[in-house]
């Protein structure tokens, strides 16, 4: 039976966020602060360690006094702010300003990117018209990244876990956003980057398809791979490489 819907995580699947270095000199440019470049090597490291991109590398260690905001993060934001610029602090940069211009620099749309083939497959499934729902783990509104980059027009739903106060793999974000776009989770194919987080799509019923976490250069056509018109049975959408 064809799919009506599908479901797709935003970080590591459809989007992916800057490199810690480039994150980092988006912040300092933009305060006008000037390091050179071997301080600028040391305090990407240490953020790097830290973990203190949403997104980006996970962290070795959560401090424990992090535990509790670490736990929740995706689940309501203040935790998330809290969590993140708490980990940006273990890297203890001179500039104490920065911690919060750096959690504020990962929530904009400059420092997302599409992956290579987003629009395109979107832009499909749109053609086809099937239905198309964001579920996603995250502590902030993902809505602007979609908007600034065009593909808004593509999403009929958008289920945020910090929105609903649980966060995947508990099935109710997953059947939340079936709801959303009444559809039967049978008729929906849930894709992710996360084999543990959204594998439970599978629990009520979608069926689940993984693409690898990637930077954006090594990922050009993970998405396209899946094959996703050719399952809505729409395979005449012609995708341009």
């Amino acid at each position: 039976m064809p799919i009506k819907g599908v479901l797709f995580d935003f970080s590591g699947t459809l989007f992916r966020i800057e490199s810690v270095a480039e994150w980092l000199r988006a912040v300092l440019d933009a305060r006008g602060t000037a390091v050179e470049q071997a301080g600028f090597e040391d305090w990407t490291r240490r953020l790097t360690e830290a973990g203190a991109l949403p997104g980006g590398p996970v962290p070795a260690r959560i401090p424990p006094s992090l535990a509790v905001a670490w736990a929740d993060r995706d689940r309501n934001a203040p935790a998330h702010r809290e969590a993140y610029t708490g980990l940006a602090r273990q890297a203890d940069l001179p500039d104490p300003g920065v911690y919060d211009a750096l959690y504020d620099r990962h929530m904009s749309p400059a420092a997302w990117r599409p992956y290579p083939d987003a629009a395109e497959v979107l832009g499909g499934l749109r053609s086809s018209g099937t239905a198309v729902g964001i579920v996603s783990n995250i502590g902030w509104d993902l809505r602007p990244v979609f908007r600034a980059h065009g593909l808004d027009a593509c999403v009929d739903a958008y289920v945020l876990s910090y929105e609903h106060g649980v966060q995947k793999p508990d099935p109710r974000l997953f059947r939340t956003a079936c709801t959303l776009l009444e559809l039967d989770p049978a008729d929906v194919v849930m894709v992710g980057d996360d084999r543990h987080a959204d594998a439970g799509a599978a629990a009520v019923g979608c069926e689940v398809r993984f693409v690898d976490h990637l930077p954006v250069a090594e990922r050009p056509d993970g998405l396209r791979a899946l094959g996703l018109p050719e399952l809505t049975g729409e395979a005449s959408v012609t995708y341009r490489s």
